[in-house]
């Protein structure tokens, strides 16, 4: 979310008075927290070399601690500045930084529950913990200023959600001409068909697309390449991931996978687990909209429970091997709540104004796996809008295709 200077602390405080912390403190050191960098909107052409610390309290003025050689660093930003040389120095300037302060968040998440926003290394927070403050995770505040969507990025990413729709139409049209005409056709083919999709709309990506065919399929993070790819025939299970953006500053990503079959009618077997997949994937949705509707406080770690007790009361709970959903911004992997209580427990909230993806699968190694992704946007009412509809309701039987 980008807003000026003097706009973005007020809105800073008023997130802090909100969730009840008297302050949020950024640390960083040579870069290493990109959260302070791009939350203070630290200029890039400056030298990171010293350690610098910036407090914004709940109520009164920031206050800065930067050292001698980088003292005006942070001048693009208000608050008392003290400048230490020594470490020393920097210890007491830290302390008179944290008076008047119980509590300071900072990026850090208890026992890394949450790795995502856990920047800031163990002997800073040991330092801080020194000056007599409770650190607690910034985790949710980073969400109000990394993950939330102003107007222009919400109708870029419906526009694009509406392109990678039709995309997906294009590429299996693709494979079906392809095979009736009795022309070679591979993964590779099908991802660089898509890529070509991408560059006539506009959108690019920071990683190619997927096409998986059968028990390539049943890896999740499968990426075909000119040198590694297999063959498309009639008869074969074909999965297509893709994601994209406008090719323009700030723009945000859209992300969705869809399945099918090259045939005319799709076999049971790949119906039966497509219907598991769909049930966790609505089941997910449904929890979501009926919190908002009820006004509800959720966390990711509820929605990613929703799908997957579904998927496992239908007995393939073994074969759902990764979260639910991440939080979608302009990176692919946004910086707001994941929908997750497998790999990590994320009790980050959802929050309006973010989106994120509901994708559960079920992956039979050696055979093949279904995915059904979709993305979800929360508006300012509430209101949970699945961007790039119609959801995929059954395999897509590639050669009744016309």
């Amino acid at each position: 979310m980008s807003l000026p200077t003097q706009e973005k602390i007020a809105a800073l405080q008023e997130t802090l008075r909100k969730e009840r912390i008297d302050g949020w403190l950024f640390y960083n050191f040579r870069g290493s927290n990109v959260f302070a960098t791009r939350i203070l909107a630290l200029p890039s052409h400056l030298t990171q070399s010293r350690r610098y610390f910036y407090l914004v309290s709940a109520h009164g003025t920031p206050r800065k601690l930067v050292h001698t050689i980088e003292q005006f660093n942070l001048d693009h930003l208000p608050g008392e500045k003290t400048v230490y040389l020594s470490w020393q120095s920097l210890e007491e300037g830290l302390r008179k930084m944290m008076e008047g302060m119980k509590s300071v968040a900072m990026e850090y998440s208890p026992r890394n529950a949450i790795p995502y926003v856990s920047t800031i290394d163990a002997g800073t927070i040991e330092l801080v913990r020194e000056t007599g403050v409770q650190i607690v995770s910034s985790a949710d505040l980073v969400q109000y200023f990394e993950a939330r969507w102003d107007e222009e990025q919400r109708a870029d990413n419906f526009e694009t959600a509406k392109h990678l729709r039709e995309i997906v139409d294009l590429a299996f049209d693709f494979i079906r001409k392809r095979i009736e005409a009795g022309t070679p056709i591979t993964e590779y083919d099908v991802q660089q068909f898509m890529l070509g999709e991408f560059r006539k709309r506009g959108l690019t990506t920071q990683s190619d697309p997927n096409c998986s065919v059968n028990a390539n399929s049943a890896n999740p993070h499968y990426e075909p390449t000119n040198e590694i790819h297999s063959p498309l025939r009639k008869g074969d299970f074909v999965l297509i991931d893709l994601w994209a953006k406008k090719d323009k500053p700030r723009s945000v990503y859209a992300d969705i996978t869809w399945t099918g079959f090259i045939g005319s009618t799709v076999p049971d077997e790949y119906r039966r687990v497509f219907e598991v997949v769909k049930g966790g994937r609505d089941a997910a949705l449904q929890f979501v909209r009926r919190a908002f509707a009820e006004k509800k406080e959720i966390h990711g770690y509820e929605v990613d429970d929703a799908a997957r007790q579904y998927i496992s009361a239908a007995g393939y709970g073994e074969y759902f091997i990764h979260r639910t959903g991440h939080s979608i911004g302009e990176e692919i992997h946004g910086n707001g709540a994941n929908m997750d209580n497998l790999e990590t427990r994320d009790e980050r909230k959802v929050i309006p104004r973010t989106s994120f993806s509901i994708e559960p699968g079920v992956y039979l190694p050696g055979k093949f796996g279904i995915r059904s992704e979709i993305d979800v946007y929360i508006t300012d009412e509430g209101e949970v809008v699945v961007t790039g509809e119609p959801m995929q309701q059954e395999i897509v039987p590639i050669l009744r295709m016309k």
